[in-house]
């Protein structure tokens, strides 16, 4: 259920020789595909320049969203254009790099943040759990793996189950997404299908590859999927972000809290119309964020009666 519909589009202007086991084309064929062979070529666009792959989407995917989670931080998923770009030349770094934000996207264009929920990881992190920060342990992922974040918009903290399910040439063979450096993302076995022994993976949850040099997988256990960045990123920094939706009387809209000891009976409702809803309850009283579309592209109308607004029924128009 979506507003739009844009179709594969491929492109090449190569300019810059290859760094890596994979050449420059071959990389961007390499993403293409794995868009259009999984079965979202309909949802998601792959354009490619002298240097990256760029994976736009609206971070909305066809499948469920945000049911059973407890651990709300009272955010709903709302569409937002947003492109992905994966370097064409990737190479590796002496160090890894971390951000609290997208580290990545999926082939049905969803970005893929690392495991935790509670901003940016240091380094000495990445060597151990962060089991306060877990999105898993603390009840703030659906089914799938996702939630909604600060911006409004849906992301993965862990494997994409749902999409997975979703793609028409799942198997261990199959590209699940591309992280930012250029190196691709798998499943939790290797593409042969043999099991990946135990202290296989780095710290990135990644390993060698025969054709791109390095790739990245989910796991069973934490960190889930990709934890950092093994690969060199030039203008890290500038990496893309969703912002947060703006009233439009000025301002932006208030992050939601998690309500202490979570929700219960969390359902998010999609309707043919675009209307969407996520109604919960918490502490014996009914709770709601609801919203449609407006007449002005990328706006919507909201209602919503949250925890972290005292219950106090508010209404009003929120845009991209």
């Amino acid at each position: 259920m979506r507003f739009a519909k844009p179709i594969l589009l491929i492109t090449f202007m190569i300019v810059a020789a290859p760094t890596f086991a994979i050449a420059h084309e071959d990389h961007c064929n390499a993403v293409a595909a794995s868009v259009a062979d999984a079965g979202f070529g309909g949802d998601v666009t792959v354009t490619c320049t002298d240097s990256h792959a760029i994976v736009t989407s609206d971070t909305y995917p066809d499948h469920e969203m945000m049911t059973g989670i407890t651990g709300t931080n009272e955010q709903v998923p709302v569409p937002a254009e947003y492109g992905a770009p994966i370097l064409l030349a990737p190479t590796l770094a002496s160090t890894p790099l971390t951000r609290d934000a997208a580290l990545g996207v999926a082939v049905n264009g969803v970005p893929i943040y690392d495991y935790t929920g509670g901003g940016e990881m240091s380094q000495a992190d990445l060597a151990h759990h962060q089991a306060q920060h877990d999105t898993i342990q603390t009840g703030q992922l659906d089914a799938c793996g996702g939630h909604a974040g600060r911006g409004d918009d849906y992301h993965y903290h862990a494997a994409p189950t749902c999409m997975i399910e979703q793609m028409a040439n799942a198997g261990d063979a199959a590209i699940i997404g591309w992280a930012f450096d250029g190196f691709p993302i798998y499943g939790d076995a290797n593409p042969d299908g043999s099991v990946i022994a135990d202290g296989t993976l780095d710290v990135c949850n990644g390993q060698a590859d025969d054709t791109f040099g390095y790739r990245y997988h989910t796991s069973p256990d934490a960190p889930y999927i990709v934890q950092c960045l093994m690969g060199e990123v030039p203008d890290f920094d500038a990496l893309p972000r969703v912002r947060p939706l703006t009233a439009t009387t000025g301002g932006g809209a208030s992050p939601g809290r998690p309500p202490r000891g979570g929700v219960q009976d969390l359902v998010f409702t999609q309707n043919k119309d675009g209307t969407r809803s996520m109604d919960y309850t918490y502490e014996g009283k009914a709770y709601f964020i609801r919203y449609a579309p407006a007449d002005a592209d990328g706006c919507y109308d909201f209602t919503t009666q949250t925890v972290t607004n005292n219950g106090e029924l508010m209404t009003g128009a929120f845009c991209r």
